[in-house]
């Protein structure tokens, strides 16, 4: 009797807990349907403001872009006027200082973002990078020309950091990628038009000067513009003004209802408010533990970070820092114009890259253009076999041969590979984040960005010496192939969805089939909510 009564009393609590767990169960999946339905009016025709927005935000960009590309024809015509002729180590130090700026100054934005906004830290950048143009231009010497450079650096690295963070949170889901696209657009449209300028003021001189402070034009624009656009929905309601976020989601939403607005931000506000209650008297500190801590959180880092150090690392910044200088040392006799090539090839790829991103997905782009990448810097390795360049990086034989021109070919192949996939892909991972450490996140994607550029920047023109340039370029194009790999089992497609749907993802694993299954579900509720939408016309 005792056995018999203990084996009830056992099946009676199993029963119990089968309950209590089919109704928590239950409770999660109508919290989860219920704030779908508050998130409706992302399914309504879109106005013009939010390009508008993106597109004065993308001059951020520039910064970055014209930075990066100036630098490779102002290496080539300093000459002796910062008192001597530059050594290697010196062309390494100018080049690579930038980014070490950049490093710290995303790390300063991104630690003052929640506190005080997503436009405070743009201004700060522009401003920073107009004093470090200043320096440059007007610089005599290695030392105030290094300056310069680091003041530049910390406002790069603040706008890199700031612009794709708030476009994401200003941009309609189903266009988020494109709207952050436009930031790379820009860097890249930068990058072109550098290249330009520095061909036109090659024979002028002293022409790096005026090279140098044309820069700070895009600051000054920007910070023009920049009144007329507003804080983020979401930053407004994390600072308590939700009838400020209403206004905003209006002008981003014009032909959503009344109801719907007020429902964006009371979804908007739940996110927030979990966020709030989640850190609520913890550091600044902690809120960065829990990027590590939190398994859902390190994985989305771990993707973001992880694609961002590949798409640095597999030799695309050092052909744009020193793509004069290497078209010099195969032996073209303009090698800022050869340049020009590379990065108009960079901005025409560029804008595939924004046509197709939120068609196509982030995902399936990478996987498509990876490989690419490492099949032409494996054939401009080999090629490098056949160019006689000297330890010092001097030619034995000035003559452009054959191999010279295919090295030229298989660069413009690489940047096509790279500007259409990782390259501009990499910079939408910010999404991947959850609010409550979706700045810090951002920050840590900047700085990865910005800490593997020190190395590459640091590097290039030591290792061209040191493992010779088939060495170098065989180096890269391993770092391309293993990173193809990597994506494909860890970086999961997100096109289409919500900020707020996101973090879901991560909570299975790297969320590669989850976000498949996620997005299978999201076509099939659309087709769904447009049958019944033309059921109700006919019936009208």
């Amino acid at each position: 009797m005792r056995n018999n009564s203990t084996s009830s009393g056992r099946k009676a609590s199993i029963i119990s807990k089968l309950d209590e767990k089919t109704e928590a169960i239950h409770v999660e999946t109508h919290v989860n349907t219920a704030l779908d339905d508050l998130d409706t009016i992302e399914l309504t025709q879109t106005g013009s403001f939010s390009w508008l927005i993106s597109i004065t935000a993308a001059i951020g960009g520039m910064l970055f872009g014209y930075d990066t590309g100036i630098i490779s024809a102002v290496l080539v015509y300093l000459y002796e006027d910062l008192g001597h002729t530059l050594s290697s180590g010196e062309k390494e130090l100018i080049t690579s200082i930038t980014s070490g700026g950049a490093f710290f100054g995303a790390i300063a934005a991104g630690l003052t973002a929640d506190r005080f906004g997503r436009k405070i830290a743009i201004y700060l950048g522009c401003a920073l990078f107009i004093i470090g143009a200043v320096l440059q231009a007007a610089a005599y010497s290695v030392a105030q020309m290094t300056v310069g450079r680091l003041v530049v650096g910390f406002g790069v690295g603040s706008a890199a950091m700031i612009v794709p963070l708030y476009i994401a949170e200003v941009a309609p889901a189903k266009y988020r990628g494109r709207m952050i696209g436009l930031d790379n657009m820009s860097i890249t449209g930068g990058q072109l038009v550098s290249y330009g300028i520095g061909a036109a003021l090659a024979k002028v001189g002293h022409g790096w000067r005026a090279m140098v402070g044309i820069g700070a034009l895009p600051a000054i624009v920007l910070i023009a513009l920049l009144p007329f656009c507003p804080e983020s929905p979401r930053q407004l309601v994390f600072h308590d003004k939700p009838d400020q976020a209403a206004a905003v989601i209006r002008r981003i939403f014009p032909n959503g209802t009344e109801l719907q607005v007020q429902q964006k931000v009371e979804h908007i506000s739940r996110h927030v408010a979990e966020m709030k209650a989640a850190s609520a008297g913890k550091s600044q500190l902690w809120q960065i533990k829990q990027l590590y801590v939190i398994p859902a959180n390190l994985r989305a880092l771990i993707a973001a970070c992880g694609l961002m150090a590949i798409s640095q690392l597999g030799g695309f910044n050092s052909l744009m820092y020193y793509s004069s200088t290497l078209f010099a040392i195969v032996g073209f006799k303009n090698p800022v114009a050869v340049g020009t090539i590379i990065a108009g090839t960079n901005f025409v790829f560029t804008w595939v890259n924004l046509m197709l991103v939120d068609r196509i997905g982030r995902r399936r782009i990478l996987l498509c253009t990876m490989w690419g990448m490492a099949l032409f810097l494996a054939l401009a390795a080999v090629c490098f076999h056949w160019i006689p360049v000297n330890h010092d990086l001097s030619l034995k034989d000035t003559k452009v041969g054959w191999p010279a021109n295919v090295v030229l070919v298989c660069m413009v192949f690489y940047v096509a590979f790279y500007s259409s996939g990782m390259g501009n892909t990499a910079w939408l991972s910010s999404e991947f984040f959850p609010m409550e450490v979706r700045a810090l996140g951002t920050m840590m994607l900047t700085c990865t960005c910005w800490g593997s550029n020190v190395v590459v920047a640091s590097t290039f023109l030591t290792q061209m010496e040191d493992t010779t340039p088939s060495g170098a370029f065989g180096f890269y194009a391993a770092i391309c192939f293993f990173g193809w790999i990597a994506v494909y089992f860890c970086y999961p497609e997100v096109k289409g969805m919500t900020l707020e749907d996101i973090r879901e993802i991560f909570q299975h694993g790297f969320g590669v089939a989850r976000a498949r299954e996620l997005q299978k579900e999201a076509k099939l509720k659309r087709k769904t909510q447009l049958q019944q939408t033309g059921s109700e016309e006919l019936k009208v």
